[in-house]
């Protein structure tokens, strides 16, 4: 994977990007949610935990931690954790996404 100097890429970008082999390229609704539906709280539970499922068998997964890492996505399913669940995981204290820093 390339260093990206924090810069965030659409996950339709990644294609060839950086995480070519990303499980989640096959079906980006899954790991971001609709685009064009209001998503009820449990079907995005539902959909969360399938995209989870996904991640934790994903080829890229090491490649997307890092990224992800540097990155601080705000949405969706990245490195099989949800946005609540990064910010929970690393330091974001110096301000900087996710600080680089992981908590636990």
């Amino acid at each position: 994977m390339r260093d990206h100097d924090r810069r965030r890429i659409p996950l339709a970008d990644l294609i060839g990007e950086c995480l070519p082999d990303a499980e989640c390229l096959f079906d980006p609704d899954l790991h971001e949610g609709p685009a064009d539906t209001i998503e009820l709280p449990g079907e995005r539970d539902a959909r969360e935990t399938v995209a989870k499922e996904v991640c934790a068998s994903c080829p890229a997964l090491d490649d997307c931690r890092i990224y992800t890492a540097r990155t601080a996505p705000k949405s969706g399913i990245w490195a099989a954790m949800t946005p609540a669940e990064r910010t929970s995981r690393y330091d974001m204290s110096d301000g900087s996404p996710l600080g680089g820093r992981a908590v636990a």
